[in-house]
């Protein structure tokens, strides 16, 4: 059986009148990717930042963080040496450079001036910065900032890597580098646990997902099982009115679910060759069949309506 590195039972979080997580509970295995999905202001980053004490949980909540073996409350630093962190903002000081960045964030550890130099060497080829070292971090990309706090997150061997929606506003060749170094980190051994908005990236990475609500948790499980039991094989989209009407006009079959936004319909079955069949029907490219995926799963679960914190 796994080894169970982080356990959280029952955890709650209020904000004044706002309840920012609610009796929330989950396990995370030894190296594995763990992801928290949920829309803006549903206790995602609340949830994370309390591990690490950043945030601590209700007093009278009753609840367990475990993490390591450590709990929060008594054992932030140890925790904190346990760990990276990277958050949602590229925090990096604009006045130094690459390596000035690194090597000042290191005396955080204790580590000998050598062997963080070494280290920062290992994780700058490792991230593929090393022609950036002497460079200033306002001559940095985008991707480039994001990968240098990751690199920072990495300069104590953290046995957990936290990260803040890592790749948000990159380019796709830069997500899939970091995909790519996040697989080979959990094949090292580290445990990662991250918040992302895109589905695409938590089926590509994330061994177990966590999809949370108002600050309770809606559903969880491997990506691939989520797709299996919570949603129907097969989407046909519809982008025409007048398409929908005739589509309408017959009786749709049993196990046809519709969903509707202000510009699509949207038909979820799992017979395929009955979505095909409607649309061969179809004129123009007023449609689009596809398999389902877990956008589908999240949005199934959460609802397509904003609300009051997004």
């Amino acid at each position: 059986m796994a080894e169970k590195v982080i356990t959280v039972r029952n955890i709650s979080k209020s904000f004044k009148q706002t309840k920012a997580v609610s009796e929330l509970s989950f396990e995370v295995e030894k190296m594995t990717c763990f992801g928290f999905l949920g829309p803006n202001g549903a206790g995602k980053t609340t949830m994370m930042k309390m591990l690490y004490n950043k945030c601590t949980r209700d007093k009278n909540c009753g609840g367990e963080i475990n993490v390591f073996g450590y709990d929060p409350s008594r054992n932030e630093l140890e925790i904190k040496y346990l760990s990276g962190v990277v958050p949602q903002d590229n925090n990096l000081d604009d006045e130094l450079n690459v390596i000035q960045n690194l090597m000042i964030y290191s005396k955080f550890y204790n580590i000998p001036s050598k062997a963080a130099r070494e280290r920062i060497g290992t994780l700058l080829e490792f991230l593929e910065l090393s022609e950036k070292t002497k460079s200033k971090i306002t001559e940095l990309s985008g991707g480039m900032k994001r990968r240098l706090v990751i690199a920072r997150a990495l300069l104590n061997n953290p046995k957990l890597l936290i990260l803040d929606e890592p790749t948000t506003g990159l380019d796709p060749q830069v997500r899939h580098l970091i995909w790519d170094k996040l697989r080979q980190l959990k094949k090292q051994g580290t445990t990662i646990l991250l918040t992302t908005h895109y589905m695409e990236e938590a089926f590509a990475i994330c061994d177990t997902v966590l999809i949370m609500h108002k600050g309770r948790k809606v559903m969880e499980g491997q990506p691939h099982d989520l797709l299996e039991k919570h949603i129907e094989k097969y989407v046909l989209e519809l982008h025409d009115d007048a398409a929908l009407q005739r589509i309408f006009d017959n009786a749709l079959p049993e196990h046809t679910r519709i969903d509707r936004s202000e510009e699509i319909t949207r038909l979820f079955s799992n017979n395929v060759d009955y979505l095909r069949t409607l649309a061969g029907s179809l004129e123009g490219g007023h449609y689009y069949l596809r398999q389902a995926n877990l956008e589908d799963v999240f949005l199934k679960a959460t609802g397509r309506a904003l609300d009051d914190k997004q």
